[in-house]
């Protein structure tokens, strides 16, 4: 029997850089998935970037990733959006920023006071400076956007309460890497566990 072919979903930052370092080996791994033609995106929860502008980025530091590989917040936000209401209208997101507006949170809460529904791109309480994750809707969304079944698809993280809990959620097959945030004394904290723990995607041969 023919083994079915893996697709990934791979964090960006802690994962593939720490900070605007690359993680050790990870140029390797993104090789390996190009060079055997694996379906795979990066996931950030950067909404304030655009693919091309994330792939120079990475690419300034030695990581080669095609735009297009490349699965925003921004992205996730704007297909779950579409899943929900496709002719509704907007009124309150929030994205990270580098600063608030006084005028606009007002507005904001204003509106949410009146019924509007409230959205956050990112669910992490406090995170690196660049990247991280999506949303634990992005992760479906980003299944739906390569077009893989939850079954033939790895998610590969180094948060246990974001990356692993949308991959066991959405019925992945599950890695964590010890590169960034996690340490391995923290996981038996966790009502669920990943499927595999790494030291970086520099031990993963897919």
């Amino acid at each position: 029997m023919t083994q079915t072919q893996k697709s990934y979903l791979i964090d960006m930052d802690g994962v593939l850089l720490k900070g605007s370092t690359p993680i050790p080996g990870a140029d390797a791994f993104l090789e390996r998935l190009e060079r055997r033609s694996l379906q795979y995106l990066v996931l950030t929860n950067n909404p304030v970037y655009t693919q091309n502008d994330l792939a120079y980025r990475l690419s300034s530091i030695g990581l080669t990733v095609p735009p297009l590989r490349i699965f925003t917040s921004a992205i996730a936000t704007v297909s779950f959006l579409k899943s929900q209401r496709i002719n509704g209208k907007v009124f309150v997101i929030l994205g990270e920023t580098l600063s608030y507006n006084f005028q606009l949170v007002t507005t904001a809460i204003r509106l949410i006071g009146q019924g509007a529904r409230f959205i956050a791109t990112n669910p992490d309480p406090s995170g690196p400076g660049e990247g991280g994750l999506v949303p634990a809707c992005g992760a479906m969304a980003a299944m739906n956007f390569l077009g893989v079944h939850s079954e033939n698809t790895v998610m590969i993280g180094d948060r246990m309460d974001t990356d692993i809990v949308a991959g066991v959620e959405s019925g992945m097959e599950t890695v964590l890497v010890l590169s960034d945030v996690t340490h391995r004394d923290e996981i038996h904290r966790f009502p669920y566990q990943p499927g595999r723990v790494l030291a970086s995607v520099a031990e993963i041969d897919p």
